[in-house]
Parts: structure tokens; C-alpha cells; sequence
């Protein structure tokens, strides 16, 4: 499993976007990470387990009109 050190300022759904392209994996990163579950805002780096980015299957009608 890979770190990431969190910068001041960072929030889960931001890191989410910054390591696997996509906010919506912040889930991902909270269940690799419990103990820091609380934390809203980093206000101190701070390393931060990363698990691989999940497959996922898209479906045509969950993509916008003009992928489709």
C-alpha cells in the first residue's frame, strides 16, 4: 500500500481527486485510514495510507451525453 503525505489545508474528497483523478473514492481512502476518520480539515502533514483506485464499470447512462 502506497502513502501520501496530506498537505495543510487538505480535505478527503480534494485528496481523493489529487491521487486517483475522481472525488468520489474519498470513501476508499477513509476505510484505508480509521484513525484519522475525524479529521475534517489537515491542519499538519500528515501520511496517509493509499490502496489502489478500485475498478470501475461506467455504465453508458452514467456518462454525460457527448462520451456516450
Amino acid at each position: 500500500m502506497k502513502k501520501y503525505l496530506v498537505s495543510q489545508g487538505d480535505v478527503w474528497d480534494l485528496i481523493s481527486f489529487k491521487i486517483y483523478g475522481d472525488e468520489s473514492f474519498m470513501d476508499v481512502l477513509l476505510d484505508a485510514n480509521p484513525n484519522l476518520r475525524h479529521i475534517v480539515v489537515f491542519t499538519e502533514p500528515v501520511y496517509i495510507n493509499v490502496p489502489e483506485r478500485p475498478a470501475v464499470e461506467q455504465s453508458m447512462s452514467d456518462m454525460p451525453p457527448w462520451k456516450q
